[in-house]
Order: C-alpha cells, then sequence, then structure tokens
C-alpha cells in the first residue's frame, strides 16, 4: 500500500472541507486544475467524524489511484474516438501517387503555394512547381492558382483565397509548401461558402463548419506543424493583434499528403530548427498533462527521442535523408491526432503565448515557442513533478540516482536546454522583437487554458515573457 503523501501544516495553498467518496476524488481535480498543489482538507465534512490531512494534490491523485479509490477518474486513455481520413503517401516517388488521388475530385484544383521557392530547381531538373503542374495536366484540371501565401497567413489573404476559391467553384484545393500554406488551404476550404466574416465565425467565436467545405490535398515541403494530417488552421488577424489556430474535425483534414522528405533538403537552417522545435512542443504539449498510466506517453517518449537524436544528425548533414525522413515522419505524428487519445485535450499553453507573440511580432512559429518554453515549464514544474522527472530519465536519459524528483526534473530541463542551444533554437523572446512594452499586449491576447497542470493567469504570461527576455 502505498502512503498517503503528507505536508506540514505551515505548507498549505489552501483549506477545505469535503464529504467522502465522490467529493474529495472532484477535489482533487479541482486543485489540479487551478493550479493548487498543497491543501489541508478535512474528510468527512458534515458526518459525525472528520479527518484532516495536509496534502500535496499531485500526488495524492496517484495515492487515490493507487489505493483503488478512484476507479473510474483519470483512467488509462478513457473514452475517446480516434478518426484520421488523411492518406498519406511517404518516400522519393510518392510524386508518382498524385495523379490518382487527384482523379477522385472535379475538374477544377485550387494551387496555392507561398513565395515560389517550389519553382526554383538545380539545373537540368524539373521544380516541384513544374512537376505538379504536369500532373495536373496530364490529369485534365482546370488550374486556379492562388500564390503568395506569407509564413503567417492573415484573415485578409483568407477572405481572398475564399472569394477566388468561391468565384471559380473549385472542387479541391491543392497545397503545396509548409504548414502555412496547408493550414491557410483548410481556413479557405471551410471559408469559401461561408455566408459570414469566416475570421469571426471560425476563429473569434469558435464554431463548426455547417457549408460547404472544399476537399484539401497536400504536398509538404517543409516538417514541424503537423499539419499535412490534421484540420488545423492557423490565421493571423494584424488589425486585431491575434493570432488564432482552429483545429476542425476530420472533415477537413486533408483528403491526401504527398510526403518527399527531399523536399525539405534546401528549407532555410533556421526554417528547419524552428520546425524541429515545432514538431517537439507539439508532443510536450500533448505529454504534459495527467497523471495516469497512459499508453499515449510512453509513445510521445520515443517519439520525442527519434526526433532528438535525428535533430542531430540533420544539424551536421541536411541533406541526410534517414533523418529527414525521421523528422518528416515524427513531425506527421506529432500531431495527427493519434498520441492525444486518452489526453484530454494537452495542455498547450506554449502554444498560445507564442501565437500572441507571434501576432505582435510575425515572427517564425518554431522560434516564438522555443522562447517561451523553458520558463513556462519551469513555472508548471512542481505542479507535474512526476511527469517532468519521468520526462528526464525517459526522454533524456538522466541518471537518477542521488537525485530527489525535484532535482530530477530539474536536470531534465536543463539538458533540453542544451539541446535547444545545439539546434539553434531561441531562446531569448527579445530576439524575435518582443519588448517589454508589448508584454501586456501579448499577456491579454494568450488564451488561458486548463488543461496543464497550472492555469496561468496574466501575471503569470508577463513573468514568462520577462524570464524569456
Amino acid at each position: 500500500m502505498a502512503k498517503v503523501p503528507l505536508l506540514g501544516p505551515t505548507q498549505i495553498d489552501v483549506a477545505v472541507a469535503v464529504g467522502g467518496g465522490p467529493d474529495y476524488i472532484s477535489s482533487f481535480r479541482e486543485f489540479i486544475k487551478k493550479g493548487i498543489r498543497r491543501v489541508y482538507m478535512l474528510l468527512g465534512h458534515g458526518a459525525p467524524w472528520g479527518i484532516g490531512i495536509c496534502f500535496d494534490v499531485v500526488r495524492g491523485a496517484q495515492w487515490l489511484k493507487q489505493t483503488a479509490l478512484i476507479e473510474q477518474e483519470n483512467l488509462m486513455l478513457g473514452n475517446f474516438t480516434y478518426h484520421n481520413p488523411t492518406i498519406v503517401h511517404f518516400g522519393p516517388q510518392a510524386i508518382d501517387q498524385l495523379a490518382g488521388e487527384l482523379e477522385k475530385y472535379g475538374p477544377t484544383v485550387m494551387l496555392t503555394y507561398g513565395g515560389g521557392s517550389i519553382k526554383r530547381a538545380p539545373e537540368g531538373q524539373k521544380s516541384l512547381y513544374d512537376q505538379v503542374i504536369d500532373i495536373l495536366v496530364q490529369t485534365g484540371k482546370t488550374v486556379v492558382e492562388e500564390p503568395g501565401v506569407m509564413s503567417n497567413p492573415t484573415s485578409d489573404k483568407l477572405i481572398e483565397g475564399a472569394q477566388l476559391a468561391r468565384e471559380n467553384d473549385v472542387d479541391l484545393i491543392l497545397a503545396v509548401g509548409g504548414g502555412s500554406v496547408i493550414d491557410y488551404a483548410k481556413g479557405v476550404a471551410v471559408s469559401a461558402w461561408c455566408d459570414e466574416d469566416p475570421w469571426e465565425k471560425y476563429y473569434k467565436r469558435m464554431e463548426s463548419p455547417a457549408n460547404r467545405i472544399i476537399p484539401v490535398g497536400d504536398i509538404l515541403t517543409m516538417s514541424g506543424t503537423g499539419g499535412e494530417m490534421n484540420g488545423g488552421s492557423v490565421i493571423t488577424n494584424h488589425e486585431q493583434k491575434l493570432k488564432i489556430g482552429h483545429v476542425f474535425g476530420p472533415e477537413n483534414m486533408p483528403k491526401f499528403a504527398i510526403m518527399n522528405p527531399e523536399w525539405t533538403f534546401t528549407v532555410p537552417p533556421y526554417q528547419m530548427r524552428a520546425g524541429i522545435f515545432d514538431a517537439f512542443n507539439h508532443i510536450t504539449e500533448t505529454y504534459f498533462c495527467g497523471t495516469d498510466d497512459n499508453t499515449s506517453d510512453y509513445v510521445m517518449e520515443g517519439l520525442m527521442r527519434s526526433l532528438i537524436h535525428s535533430s542531430r544528425i540533420a544539424m551536421q548533414d541536411a541533406e541526410d535523408y534517414e533523418a529527414r525522413s525521421n523528422i518528416s515522419w515524427v513531425s506527421t505524428w506529432a500531431l495527427n491526432t493519434f498520441v492525444g487519445c486518452g489526453k484530454n485535450g494537452g495542455d498547450w499553453e506554449v502554444h498560445m503565448i507564442g501565437q500572441a507573440i507571434g501576432a505582435f511580432t510575425d515572427a517564425t512559429h518554431g522560434m516564438t515557442l522555443s522562447a517561451v518554453a523553458l520558463p513556462y515549464y519551469r513555472r508548471v514544474m512542481p505542479y507535474g513533478l512526476p511527469k517532468f522527472a519521468r520526462f528526464a530519465t525517459a526522454v533524456w536519459g538522466v541518471d537518477p540516482a542521488g537525485k530527489t524528483e525535484e532535482e530530477l526534473a530539474q536536470v531534465g530541463l536543463d539538458t533540453m536546454s542544451d539541446w535547444m542551444d545545439e539546434i539553434g533554437a531561441v531562446k531569448h523572446a527579445s530576439e524575435l522583437g518582443v519588448t517589454p512594452d508589448m508584454f501586456d499586449g501579448i499577456a491579454d491576447a494568450t488564451f488561458l487554458l486548463t488543461g496543464g497542470y497550472k492555469r496561468l493567469t496574466h501575471e503569470d504570461v508577463v513573468d514568462i515573457l520577462r524570464e524569456s527576455e
């Protein structure tokens, strides 16, 4: 039998009185959501008896589960439905599968891409753009081009693309590029036939689409975002200084994804590094929540170890196919909703702060995450200490001998910091153009979520930005 995790009476954060059974079980859930760690709890309130105990909330929840007092709360996996309709064609010959996918859709295809890098190719070779156009022509498609998608697609660009798609009654949107282009395509897909302002409907009010949705297919040229196999679409409104992501359901996931890791070889080093950290953070956002023994956590630990290993190789040789293919595949699985099964949504607060930074600075997404990840995780670590200690040993291989749980957790984050230096991830928000006069505005633009170990306050976000300076 596990020992009750007791604290001294001078260490408590709050005192409560609760009844038995479900009352104290639900109380533990609320304490964890609110970031309350140390509690004096009078059990049996209202009964002719009562027991006063000073509890460590996180360990208390674990103890209750171990002693079978929690039988249906926080069990591994719980209830979920997993559905991902995206067909993935992966490898050097993946482009050969494009014609077969195009045949499934009508005659008009909207081809969307970024600044034109897909039109460049080594001398004597066809560019990716030319290869795609050839296949579109061969399959008898009418092509409507929508170039110029920026790295952080805007609400104005969204309206432009939606209007173009609707005017041409397109049957398929084919996105060729990285995460921003694919996010944009998914945004256009739900917006083209929307009869109201899609920014307000989908990104401010977070409503689900009730109108026609145009199918999307993608050809991925940069790893990191995972957007090739999920329903997420992140759009920036510069006027309102907001950058908001809406994760739509399976109906707006790409119907197919064409992935050749060789296309990622020419991505600029800064963008490669940002993509690596973006993928890593997608995993940690899902990993750092919950206290149960969850299969998804073991899967994520393996994905993180693979990404760390391959990133080190890619930093030495950007054209190492094996490393780049592993980075691509990990990036896809980091955010195709699979590892989120049974995780009750995950944390995602690093993304909320990072997106707010992006709305103010237009900085590269992955680097907005790396700039605040360490100060955020150090702030919430005391509230999820067992998981952070596990992170140190299972992901970074830290030897636990002679270390307290807190020391082990701290060494894990220190080791993560060292790896971030290895790959050149930004660790200071000032490098992204963030200045102290922006702190309050960024905090105001940050959605404060409840899925992690501690719900932040406005002041917490300001402190994290200050610590990231």
